[in-house]
């Protein structure tokens, strides 16, 4: 009988095993398993200066390994960059029709230079590519500085990166389908005046309000991982919020591209609640810290 159990359970717990297996085997022969490696040898600061002034060759050798490296990363990453650009431009003019469907198509913008669709396309083209492959971008970053951080952190910033992905694609979204509207009704109708679309100043101003929307959306993944890693307290976010507040206005009229206030409230509400939401994040990072330093 008790073979019989065995037995099925071995059967039942085959395709975990299987898979746990595959999983490992995939760690050790990727570049996964330098995010598992042990935690690097913490060095003074004043040490570090000492070595590197009575061996400068070894510090010289050093830091051209690290220039190397970094070589390697850019390279990659400016492939990834290059293939998604290309991908882009396959599909460049959905892409465009896509951006000019608040003012009603692509065919309500009247170009006045010769060379201003190209302009436009390239811009566009390079933009899109970016945020397309803005995750391998994340990554490439991450496997640079790895041998330079505790494993806690390695793998917090793989974790990340699906998040920071996440985050930016909220913030475009919410900069499309909330924010451009209202806006270019305000820009379009302003005292009565008759407004030419042009297509490079329409892009530009799209791409970068999308843009810039984008980065703030990463607020609170950013105090996230600082405070995992112990350099923002989310105590110092918690207190000096008034400040926030005041620095995130200035911030809002910044990013706005209106004056009225109807649409710097647009912006400035989502920027207050992703900081309370910061300080949450700040608070559930540093309770896991205790936790993981208990662990260890």
């Amino acid at each position: 009988m008790r073979k019989i159990l065995k037995g099925f359970v071995s059967i039942i717990t085959a395709p975990f095993r299987w898979i746990s297996k595959a999983v490992m085997f995939f760690i050790n022969k990727t570049f996964l398993s330098e995010f598992l490696a042990e935690d690097p040898e913490e060095t003074p600061i004043l040490d570090t200066i000492q070595k590197a002034t009575e061996k400068p060759r070894d510090f010289l050798e050093s830091l051209i390994e690290h220039l190397t490296s970094l070589r390697k990363h850019l390279f990659r990453s400016m492939f990834a960059l290059i293939i998604a650009s290309a991908l882009a431009f396959m599909n460049i003019e959905e892409i465009m029709d896509w951006l000019a469907q608040p003012i009603g198509g692509i065919g309500k913008l009247q170009a006045i230079e010769v060379t201003e669709p190209v302009g436009v396309v390239m811009r566009i083209t390079f933009l899109t590519g970016f945020a397309v492959s803005l995750p391998y971008i994340s990554l490439e970053v991450l496997r640079f500085i790895a041998p330079g951080i505790s494993r806690k952190s390695r793998l917090l910033g793989l974790i990340g990166i699906p998040f920071v992905v996440f985050f930016f694609a909220g913030g475009l979204a919410f900069s499309y389908f909330v924010m451009l509207k209202p806006a270019l009704n305000v820009l379009t109708n302003f005292m009565n005046i008759q407004t030419i679309l042009r297509p490079t100043s329409y892009f530009k101003f799209v791409t970068g309000l999308m843009f810039w929307i984008g980065i703030a959306f990463e607020f609170p993944l950013i105090s996230f991982i600082l405070s995992a890693m112990g350099i923002l307290p989310a105590r110092l976010l918690k207190d000096q919020w008034r400040l926030a507040f005041i620095i995130l206005a200035i911030l809002a009229a910044m990013i706005t591209p209106t004056i009225d206030p109807i649409n710097m409230m647009l912006v400035l509400l989502p920027l207050w609640s992703l900081y309370g939401l910061s300080i949450m994040m700040a608070y559930i990072a540093h309770r896991g810290g205790d936790k993981y330093q208990e662990a260890e």
